[in-house]
């Protein structure tokens, strides 16, 4: 029935890879079903048969699909299926466009679709790095035009060695996770986390998963040698060479006198008339002209500023190539809030806002894999005005997404853990103004926000961008914290946040085919000593330490430890015990199934005395020792007297002193401290105690 069905078989990093085609999606231009150990994809590659009219770009859509019957789970909510894509699908998916999308022609227009269905996942074997070499052979068999193919890696480091695609349990202990995508010649793409890794780590860490992909490129071309299609041919949608040329003659001095400024509203208010001159000219010669003028202008500024950068090492804004904009920050800069800091890079700014709450604020996620929550979150905003667009407001998309997920990353590895720190914390980085790196911005912003909260983070971060400028015989120049132009017609976005002691993450762009070792190590180099110096002379200038205490407008938070059998009685039958922790105190309480408790309040004494109570609910007295208590009650044959917090026991009367006593109010009062000695639990179950044969007070 399948005529076409071909298997291919691989051992990648130990594990069986396995490539079906033929079988499944047939009528996708490309499609392979994907095994690597019991992780499986179906991942195709369908593109339109005519280009998308009007437009000056590659219509590219990757979807990651995660399948909730991959891990044996039945969707959450109401509908019982899936919804929109999680945060971790969203991330995966720019992960793979990333690498893919600049290796399509330039002037290819039709729309292309890459969909990467997960339908069963093996936690010992990544279902990302096995979408990412999916995407690849689907696009690589295909006749959907494509200079690969490219292969991925993740990259652990465990106990100070290098893995290659770690298990779960590796991944548990690794502090790194590096994902790479490369071409048989260069490195395409870089994605990390990282616990402070050092340079020389990460690249080594690089350079390793370059050699694995290696094998596995060799392995796809035998699959495309086999059962690849011819690619089809399309019309180009580059510009018409004739009306560039003449155009970028007629308005070259200008577009150079109107770039010339370090001001984004300067050069965009002189770019205006020039780009009303170019139509009024040429309408009657081009009359397309108007429908294309935004690539047209694109293209002349492109030229223009590559032009500088290679021949002049000239920056628009006139600085050197290893020069960062002026810098500044600020925390404490809204007065309610739990932290804030402010911090501008030129004419990015970024306003980032520390949130602190209970455990049980913490998000809760639905995925594929093990992570069920996280108590930290960062969350990124970019609107329209920060760019001087008139657009109304709308949800996060993808980018925003990616760019929180980053500074989210980077900041993990020096957070307190849970119990020296039992807060959940989320923070919210307004971009205010936006000329390039804004995710690095929120980097700094956010160390800033979180010392100012109070936060005792191990180490200050910050990021900082690397670009690049490639020449045709191979050589380049890299540019620290490039600005929005430098990002738009640069050849990379490679953006490093880290501490002094090492790199906590990393995320690279490319326009190009790839990155050769030299210009990592180079990125590398010269975003460790940005991050330096914004550190030394910048963030610590504003906020040396962080605060000794929480903000008075945070809830107070005591972490403590029962034994998980107590739990019940802490809770007690139908939550009546604990709800009433809560409405005497004023405190909330969450409790977690190894006996961690949390107790947050607005006050501390809320809190601490929500603790006592929970305290004396778990207290098991020991047998023969002394304690301090009050007295509660007193009755005929003896005083009730509190030995712990709600812990009560009785004193019996022969018991209350050394001689006989007619009457126990010739002895104690209510309100009375006195020392008993624990006795036991009688056949009732009540506490027996003695001030007779209590140990006298040292």
């Amino acid at each position: 029935m399948f005529e076409n069905y071909r298997k291919f078989e691989y051992t990648y990093a130990g594990r069986p890879l396995t490539v079906e085609v033929g079988k499944m999606a047939c009528l996708a231009n490309g499609a392979c079903f994907v095994r690597y150990g019991d992780t499986a994809l179906l991942c195709t590659a369908t593109a339109s048969q005519k280009p998308r009219e009007g437009i000056d770009f590659l219509p590219l859509s990757v979807d990651y699909d995660e399948k909730m019957y991959a891990v044996g789970k039945i969707p959450g909510g109401f509908l019982r299926r899936e919804g929109k894509p999680t945060e971790k699908a969203i991330l995966t998916s720019r992960v793979i466009d990333r690498p893919v999308r600049p290796l399509f022609p330039k002037d290819l227009r039709n729309d292309v679709a890459l969909t990467l269905t997960v339908m069963s996942v093996d936690p010992d074997c990544s279902p990302e790095i096995t979408a990412m070499i999916g995407a690849s052979i689907a696009l690589s068999i295909s006749d959907i035009p494509w200079n690969g193919p490219i292969g991925g890696a993740l990259i652990g480091m465990v106990d100070g060695r290098f893995v290659v695609n770690p298990t779960a349990a590796e991944r548990e202990k690794s502090v790194l996770e590096l994902t790479v995508a490369a071409s048989e010649p260069k490195v395409v793409m870089i994605e990390a986390g990282a616990k402070e890794v050092s340079d020389e780590d990460m690249f080594e860490a690089i350079l390793l998963a370059h050699r694995e992909i290696k094998g596995l490129i060799g392995f796809i071309n035998e699959i495309v040698a086999a059962v690849g299609k011819p690619k089809f041919s399309y019309p180009s949608g580059e510009l018409n060479h004739e009306m560039f040329e003449e155009v970028f003659a007629f308005c070259e001095a200008s577009v150079m006198e109107a770039l010339d400024t370090d001001d984004k509203t300067v050069r965009d208010a002189r770019l205006a008339p020039i780009m009303d001159a170019i139509v009024e000219r040429y309408t009657e010669k081009y009359p397309e002209i108007g429908t294309v003028l935004p690539e047209l202008i694109y293209k002349i500024q492109k030229k223009i500023v590559r032009r500088w950068l290679l021949t002049e090492h000239k920056r628009v804004d006139g600085r050197r190539m290893d020069e960062i904009r002026p810098l500044a920050a600020e925390v404490g800069v809204l007065p309610r809030t739990h932290g804030s800091g402010l911090f501008t890079r030129g004419q990015t700014q970024v306003l980032t806002v520390a949130t602190l709450g209970s455990i049980s604020d913490a998000q809760r996620l639905e995925g594929l894999d093990d992570e069920e929550s996280k108590r930290y979150m960062h969350h990124y905003n970019m609107p329209g005005y920060s760019t001087g667009e008139a657009k109304p407001l709308r949800s996060p998309g993808r980018r925003e997404i990616g760019h929180g997920a980053l500074a989210e990353r980077a900041l993990l590895p020096v957070l307190p853990s849970v119990e020296e720190f039992p807060y959940a914390m989320r923070l919210v980085s307004e971009v205010l103004s936006s000329n390039g790196s804004t995710s690095q911005a929120s980097v700094c912003g956010s160390t800033l926000a979180l010392m100012d909260a109070g936060v005792p983070i191990k180490a200050p971060v910050a990021g900082i961008s690397c670009g690049l400028i490639t020449e045709e015989d191979g050589s380049f120049s890299t540019m620290i914290d490039i600005q929005g132009l430098e990002d738009f017609y640069g050849d990379m976005d490679f953006k490093v946040a880290g501490t002094h002691k090492g790199i906590t993450a990393i995320q690279m762009d490319l326009k190009i085919d790839g990155l050769t070792p030299e210009i990592i190590r180079e990125a590398l180099e010269t975003t460790h000593k940005g991050r330096d110096y914004i550190i030394d002379d910048i963030l610590l200038r504003a906020i040396d330490k962080p605060r000794a205490d929480v903000s008075p407008y945070a809830p107070k938070m005591i972490s403590m430890k029962i034994h998980p059998d107590k739990i019940r009685e802490v809770i007690g039958t139908g939550g009546k015990v604990i709800q009433k922790i809560t409405a005497d105190t004023g405190a909330k309480i969450d409790i977690e199934d190894d006996g961690s408790v949390f107790i947050s309040a607005v006050n501390r004494d809320s809190a601490d005395a929500a603790r006592r109570i929970i305290e004396g609910i778990v207290f098991e007295p020991e047998v023969g020792a002394t304690y301090e208590a009050t007295v509660t009650r007193i009755i005929p044959i003896g005083a009730f007297v509190e030995y712990a917090p709600g812990k009560e026991g009785l004193v019996h009367i022969s018991k209350l002193q050394q001689t006989r006593t007619e009457k126990v109010e010739d002895v104690v009062a209510v309100g009375d401290r006195v020392r008993v000695k624990f006795l036991g639990i009688d056949e009732k179950g009540r506490s027996n105690l003695s001030m007779r044969d209590a140990a006298p007070a040292e």
